[in-house]
């Protein structure tokens, strides 16, 4: 794995949080605060692809104030698959490992005053995904252009039709794992953009472990660029396509 890491986990921590970031100067302040507020016993690991504009700066400012904030610089733009498995992997390397580990986007698209919701679904049943999901009952979407709504519907279509995956959000980034699942899936987690949130439930159904929907109100992120580009959709669409294959 190639990137620097500054801080140290807190080794009695139940939750990890990872948080993926490219340019979210103007959010990750107020999102860290915001996790930490809510008292989940987490350490919070920011996974930061050498943005330009300062980021990984106002996350060491973080670090002075809290002692379960982690920065891992990466050197260049390397894709939300790698820094989720990469994340995934310094958790799991952890004795002992974090019980659960929570993924969302740092733009607040997903709003982390559910953390405690999804945490709960977990908890019920132990399932191997909680999904903050825009489309199950009660889910919505505020915000997002009409296109960019068909975009994400007809992929959750080809997802779950294609690949006989019972859930209404294939897609949704807003999650909490455990890392009993992850310990099972961890080597079959190969995906270098979007296509994780594919690939990790498709990995849940051939193990055998449940996924689990709750609702979430997404919205559309207020400050900088959305950063999905057509390559990534291209990337999921291909990665759809030979999982199919393979289960035929």
């Amino acid at each position: 794995m190639d990137y620097q890491l500054t801080g140290n986990i807190n080794q009695t921590s139940k939750i990890g949080v990872i948080l993926p970031t490219y340019d979210e100067a103007d959010n990750i302040d107020k999102l860290i605060e915001d996790i930490e507020n809510l008292n989940l016993d987490a350490s919070i690991m920011v996974i930061d692809d050498s943005s330009p504009d300062g980021t990984a700066q106002i996350v060491q400012e973080k670090q002075k104030k809290y002692s379960n904030v982690l920065l891992c610089s990466r050197p260049k733009k390397s894709g939300l698959g790698t820094a989720i498995t990469d994340g995934f992997k310094f958790f799991l390397s952890q004795a002992p490992p974090p019980k659960y580990i929570f993924t969302m986007d740092a733009d607040y698209s997903h709003d982390p005053q559910d953390m405690p919701k999804l945490l709960a679904a977990m908890q019920e049943y132990e399932y191997g995904i909680v999904i903050g999901s825009r489309y199950s009952k009660g889910g919505k979407i505020a915000g997002w252009p009409f296109s960019r709504k068909i975009i994400s519907k007809t992929a959750n279509t080809i997802a779950r039709t294609s690949l006989g995956l019972g859930l209404q959000d294939c897609t949704s980034g807003y999650r909490c794992y455990s890392t009993r699942f992850l310990r099972e899936a961890i080597s079959n987690l190969h995906s270098h953009t979007y296509e994780i949130q594919i690939e990790t439930v498709r990995q849940a159904a051939l193990k055998n472990f449940q996924v689990k929907e709750t609702p979430v109100l997404f919205v559309n992120r207020k400050r900088g660029k959305s950063k999905l580009t057509w390559t990534e959709i291209q990337s999921f669409l291909s990665y759809t396509l030979k999982a199919v294959w393979r289960s035929s």
